[in-house]
């Protein structure tokens, strides 16, 4: 075995299809297109989504309600799960929520008032529910809007 006799498998190469070039090739008249209709002529692509005249599917199902392109969306964290996991004292960022596992990905930061808290904590986040801010404040601690979106 050397580079001398290395060859294809047989049938792996096979001569190009001359089309339209007569009788005698075996692909003359129509060149293998069959008759007549649009896939015929020269220049025919269908259409994205066309399904041959029937209704297309992005026309069948129906359309309902309303995509708002500019939703901001928030991972959310309760003031009663923060309470939990931090000591008194502590100041609580979106990065130490990530961390402590209370939020996932790199998500904006909404902090939520279900359940009571009763230690002192500086609590950064993106956006803080009214109550949440009130309730942290009663605690002693204070709610502090970060960068992104308020």
């Amino acid at each position: 075995m050397d580079l001398s006799n290395l060859k294809p498998s047989p049938g792996a190469k096979h001569p190009k299809k001359r089309v339209g070039r007569g009788q005698g090739s075996g692909n003359g008249v129509q060149a293998g297109r069959g008759h007549k209709g649009a896939k015929s002529r020269s220049g025919f692509t269908f259409k994205r989504g066309f399904e041959g005249g029937q209704m297309p599917l992005h026309r069948r199902i129906p359309k309902r309600g309303f995509h708002n392109p500019f939703r901001v969306e928030y991972e959310v964290v309760n003031v009663d799960r923060i309470a939990e996991v931090f000591e008194a004292g502590a100041v609580v960022t979106p990065e130490s929520l990530r961390e402590r596992g209370l939020v996932r990905g790199g998500a904006l930061v909404k902090v939520l008032a279900r359940g009571d808290i009763s230690k002192q904590l500086t609590v950064q986040a993106h956006k803080f529910s009214g109550k949440a801010a009130e309730k942290l404040a009663a605690a002693g601690g204070s709610a502090e809007v970060v960068g992104g979106r308020a």
